[in-house]
């Protein structure tokens, strides 16, 4: 603990240090140890301003494999899915609909309870973003049933660990990374705390290796999940536990008929085409690559792990001939690091006839290979993955740039493979801008297999004035130009751009810069491992957390800005990204 009482983001995951993985804890676990235990994962909203598209895949696979290997009842409350279309909704600008109040959340989930009957244990899961919720939804479940057992998951979870306990005391724990082993000992060692109590089960030694100790009136427990060791034996996440709500709302049928990509998803995506009915899932999970502002410790870090062709076919089929999808949505972190996968997919998926899309790399998409004895010269890559995937059926893969410029670039820990095959001059409205080649190449190539390429971009970036600023544009014109070229529709082309955000645990904190805005605007403080201190300066900036396009703004109204534009400039460069104005920043 910390000088002022506060528990810290860097407890050790085990009392006695080291790490054990689940699959070890949970080994001698049967499914008669658990018999007759209810679960209810509990998910938590998202942007109010978009629709929700991406089923909630954790909490699902976790419920589906409770519920087919282990006997134990489990049922989700999707608190995501709800849009609802009303006066109060229309009197807050919300073209989609508004989330669920608080007293209709309530309700929900005292009905939920009452159908389904009292759980054993109540698991929240959800984004950092989610605090506010996940505080309000706690007390709800406190005030229906005091003492069931209530633990935290997913992204909050991850990156906060024990110093969640600072902001939601009715916590008994907090489970971090892949949860999909260590839910069945959080569900053992609720059992037993049911059967036994805190302290028979303490006694017995059953809580080991994860409890933390007794603090602020109540036993802690912080569960460290991991990557499973084998994503093939996971069983399909069930989707008809979505089928509908306890009052007869179909959530699926909503969920299948909203876009995964594409302008009306208001996701920073845009599409050429549309999609009617259409399912997501990953197909991989972790990233093996180290960009600064970016998470990844909800699913598997730089770890990288993955589903085989053939377990994607086999899902997808299955949602082809039960839900009747015309598109499948893998929001994998990087779909195309191994190209064998690819390979094994081209006569799996292309017979199916099912459009498809995910996330991947620019670099990946150009397929350069230097020729060492050539200075200047290179090969493309034999087989091309994108080839590959465009003949397995992918039409849509989105990028993440995120800046046009070197610098930029090379400060955000995306520079290597991206700037290693040198740069290319391009005439954007007159002017001469030299982009990467690897991006350059990388969207020609989707172009010419018939893949649409989705562009994301980051602004107030570490090092970014005005002038890097208007290279990261001019690409975007340099895309929109080839599409027309290719009588494409421009609003196709992504013209969005996020606000740089911090989130706890991302490298982007090592920027001097990055730790002095915060400490100025919010006042967040942090310790010699460069860790927020949980204290009520950093929750103020944890609330702020919504929508990653939008300016934060701290102390005094004052704009969270990274970058090296003064802050009349940021503010007018925003100003035009969010009013679709976008190459008026060319002009400035």
């Amino acid at each position: 603990m910390s000088a002022s009482g506060l528990v810290m983001i860097n407890l050790p995951r085990f009392p006695g240090g080291g790490h054990t993985h689940p699959a070890e804890v949970i080994a001698g676990i049967k499914p008669a140890d658990l018999a007759g235990l209810k679960i209810v994962f509990i998910n938590m909203p998202l942007r109010e301003t978009a629709v929700p598209n991406t089923t909630p895949e954790g909490p699902l696979l976790m419920a589906t494999n409770l519920r087919k290997n282990y006997g134990v009842y489990a049922t989700v409350i999707d608190l995501n899915a709800y849009r609802i279309k009303d006066e109060l909704a229309q009197n807050k600008g919300l073209t989609h609909g508004r989330h669920l109040t608080p007293e209709e959340t309530f309700e929900l989930i005292q009905k939920h309870f009452l159908v389904h009957g009292e759980p054993d244990v109540v698991a929240l899961s959800g984004m950092i973003t989610t605090l506010r919720w996940q505080e309000a939804v706690t007390k709800m479940i406190r005030t229906i049933l005091p003492d069931v057992f209530l633990v935290s998951g997913g992204g909050l979870a991850t990156e906060l660990k024990a110093g969640l306990f600072n902001y939601i005391s009715g916590l008994d724990a907090v489970a971090h990374s892949e949860g999909d082993d260590v839910v069945v000992k959080i569900c053992f060692d609720a059992q037993l705390i049911k059967r036994k109590g805190f302290n028979g089960a303490l006694l017995a030694g059953n809580l080991e290796p994860y409890y933390l100790g007794y603090t602020k009136g109540r036993h802690r427990l912080m569960y460290a999940g991991d990557r499973p060791r084998d994503l093939d034996s996971l069983p399909f996440a069930d989707l008809d536990l979505l089928a509908e709500d306890v009052n007869g709302h179909k959530i699926l049928d909503y969920y299948l008929g909203n876009d995964v990509w594409g302008i009306g998803a208001n996701n920073s995506s845009a599409t050429p085409f549309q999609m009617t009915r259409s399912t997501t899932s990953v197909s991989s999970r972790g990233c093996p690559f180290a960009c600064q502002y970016c998470y990844r410790g909800a699913q598997g870090e730089r770890k990288w792990g993955v589903r085989s062709a053939e377990h994607i076919y086999k899902e997808m089929l299955h949602h082809q001939e039960k839900y009747g999808i015309d598109f499948k949505g893998f929001p994998d972190d990087n779909f195309a690091v191994t190209i064998g996968r690819i390979v094994d997919l081209v006569p799996l998926l292309g017979p199916l006839g099912i459009r498809w899309g995910t996330h991947t790399r620019l670099d990946e998409a150009a397929g350069l290979k230097p020729i060492s004895s050539r200075p200047g010269e290179y090969v493309f890559e034999d087989p091309h993955r994108i080839e590959l995937m465009a003949k397995a059926g992918c039409v849509y893969i989105g990028f993440g740039p995120e800046s046009a410029n070197k610098e930029v670039l090379e400060a955000i820990g995306k520079g290597g493979h991206t700037l290693t095959n040198g740069f290319v001059p391009k005439v954007v409205n007159g002017k001469t801008y030299n982009f990467a080649r690897s991006m350059i190449v990388g969207i020609e190539n989707c172009l010419r297999f018939g893949i649409h390429s989705n562009c994301t971009w980051i602004m107030a970036l570490p090092t970014e004035n005005l002038e890097r600023l208007k290279e990261s544009v001019a690409f975007i014109k340099w895309h929109e130009d080839l599409y027309i070229q290719n009588g494409l529709p421009t609003d196709s082309v992504n013209k969005k751009m996020f606000t740089l955000t911090w989130y706890p645990g991302t490298e982007i904190i090592r920027h001097t810069k990055v730790r002095q805005e915060l400490t100025r605007v919010f006042g967040v403080t942090f310790n010699e491992r460069l860790e927020p201190i949980c204290d009520e300066k950093f929750y103020k900036y944890l609330i702020e957390l919504d929508d990653a396009t939008k300016v934060l703004y701290g102390n005094n109204d004052e704009p969270l800005n990274f970058g090296d534009m003064p802050m009349d400039q940021f503010l007018q460069a925003r100003e035009y990204v969010d009013s679709d104005q976008i190459f008026k920043i060319l002009e400035m």
